[in-house]
């Protein structure tokens, strides 16, 4: 019998984590994985800056997240674009020097105590910059290094390392704010210079993805004559347009990232205004998301049919929602998050892995700057909108306000439910496209 678990669970890590054979992207997949949880690290103890900057405002938190994702929705098709012209490495390299560069000042201004939320804002719109950039890069990349039969497996792994990161990075949060009251705030635990510490070890995790993406053998890809930036891109929408498989997956993703995937904004609202938690609890509440999320991932890689998961995911992320607004406390809340990270990840990767197995490989940076665009660039919006429902202040109050904001998504998944797609196409074919 122990004979035969060994083997099923052997299998299992094997079909898991296939992709990691293929020795260039299991270098990039590491490289990723220490750089970001440097990255969430950072995000953690910027939320809480930002609350302790604002005395517990949601509103500044909402603010900060529209000046971050706002490139997002304003260049993303122009970045695709750009992706689909100019070789990635360039694109990747450039964009990780200037979010060091950004989490650098953000550290020395927090470090000397001169931070604002002004600042703070305008920081968050230059790395929302690079990112817009950054993100469908990365997202076409997959290809790069795997065969068509590995894609859905390292999208979930990409999924995975995300928040395996998540997890490590905010769990971490608080031991790390913890010795920044001892190292750079004089053993004062009110002093914001402790909130720092978070922010040079982000700066310390990006030496190491630009050294991989410097030395990384990317392969040679095909770039076909162009006309224009606008033809391009026009390109692109003409092309989602006419294929119902991607166009229906994004607006899922999109009316899901306008509604309740603002969980950059749900969760240190509820951990500090709802629960009253500190650093620790603040950490342990991302961090209970965050390995729901890794669950789902892992979930989903060991998958052979990315689109199982793409309604279910979307109803476990409604029902952990309307859950999280009916926990009372944050001992109850941490399940619940676990729950909600499951359903969204499930939903993220199926999503994902439908949308790269379908788009033909000439098309594959203005296409992922589309998903690049639903996916972040609702942030803004969608920040905006959870942060004044779920607000304190609302008529509704914190927990109605979620309910609300949780019956929208809910609403959305029923329209474009029998729309979906439930099968993908045998091989990433150029389809016709029609002219305007």
């Amino acid at each position: 019998m122990l004979v035969g678990v060994w083997k099923s669970a052997a299998a299992w890590r094997e079909r898991t984590f296939q992709a990691l054979r293929h020795p260039q992207y299991r270098r990039y997949w590491f490289s990723q994985l220490l750089s970001l949880v440097g990255s969430w690290m950072q995000t953690t103890a910027q939320q809480y800056l930002v609350l302790e900057l604002t005395q517990g405002s949601s509103a500044a938190l909402g603010w900060v997240t529209v000046a971050q994702f706002t490139p997002s929705m304003v260049l993303s098709l122009f970045a695709g674009a750009i992706v689909d012209r100019v070789p990635r490495r360039r694109v990747l390299l450039t964009t990780q020097v200037i979010l060091m560069c950004t989490a650098l000042l953000l550290a020395v201004a927090t470090h000397q105590g001169f931070v604002s939320l002004p600042l703070v804002l305008v920081l968050a719109f230059v790395g929302g910059m690079a990112q817009a950039f950054d993100m469908p890069a990365r997202q076409s990349m997959v290809v790069d290094f795997v065969p068509r039969s590995d894609v859905p497996n390292a999208v979930a792994l990409n999924s995975l390392s995300f928040n395996v990161s998540r997890t490590v990075g905010q769990a971490l949060f608080g031991l790390v704010a913890a010795l920044g009251v001892s190292l750079l705030a004089g053993g004062n635990a009110d002093q914001i210079s402790r909130l720092a510490f978070p922010f040079y070890l982000n700066v310390a995790s990006f030496f190491v993805v630009i050294y991989v993406l410097s030395t990384l053998p990317f392969p040679p890809r095909e770039i076909r004559g162009r006309g224009s930036m606008l033809d391009d891109v026009k390109e692109g929408l003409r092309y989602v347009r006419a294929t119902p498989a991607v166009r229906n997956v994004m607006l899922l993703v999109g009316a899901l990232s306008l509604t309740i995937i603002n969980f950059n904004v749900i969760i240190p609202y509820y951990a500090r205004v709802v629960f009253g938690a500190r650093e620790g609890g603040f950490g342990l509440l991302s961090a209970a998301f965050g390995i729901g999320a890794m669950a789902g991932a892992l979930w989903q890689a060991s998958r052979p049919n990315p689109l199982k998961y793409l309604r279910r995911g979307a109803l476990i992320l409604v029902v952990g929602a309307v859950l999280l607004a009916a926990s009372p406390n944050a001992a109850v809340a941490t399940p619940v998050l676990a729950l909600c990270g499951f359903g969204m990840l499930s939903l993220l990767v199926s999503a994902n892995s439908t949308v790269q197995l379908t788009i033909p490989d000439h098309l594959r940076g203005r296409v992922m700057s589309l998903y690049s665009f639903v996916l972040a660039g609702m942030g803004p919006p969608g920040a905006l909108i959870a942060s004044t429902l779920i607000s304190r202040d609302f008529p509704l109050g914190s927990r109605w306000g979620l309910v609300t904001l949780t019956g929208l998504g809910l609403a959305c998944v029923l329209l474009l439910w029998s729309r979906l797609p439930r099968e993908l196409p045998a091989a990433p074919a150029v389809q016709a496209v029609p002219a305007d």
